[in-house]
């Protein structure tokens, strides 16, 4: 996951909410100051995050994220860990085991 990948998520969200030009947004933008942004509107953003990036955000963590850089970085540093490919529920064979299982199961 890239740094623009996030900061295109967000933008496009915040241009889409808030109906304004995409253009507008850099990472340097205030979501209160520059985009007269609510606590509504912060909350779907919030949301969008955590749907999208499997991120989790308290409302003490969404208070101190006043930008759009802060929320990419916040993105970025709580993205959960990649799991192993086939998911987390799929089991995994031992790494000895062998697909002849005589040797335990004697007949």
């Amino acid at each position: 996951m890239s740094r623009e990948e996030v900061l295109e998520l967000i933008r496009a969200h915040l241009a889409d909410e808030l109906e304004l030009d995409p253009a507008r947004i850099t990472e340097a933008t205030h979501f209160k100051q520059d985009l007269d942004a609510d606590s509504l509107d912060l909350y779907t953003l919030v949301q969008e995050l955590e749907d999208t990036y499997g991120v989790k955000m308290s409302d003490e963590q969404a208070a101190l994220v006043q930008t759009v850089g802060q929320a990419v970085d916040f993105v970025l540093d709580h993205l959960p860990s990649a799991s192993p490919i086939g998911g987390p529920d799929v089991p995994r064979p031992r790494p000895d085991a062998s697909l002849d299982d005589s040797r335990n199961n004697p007949v």
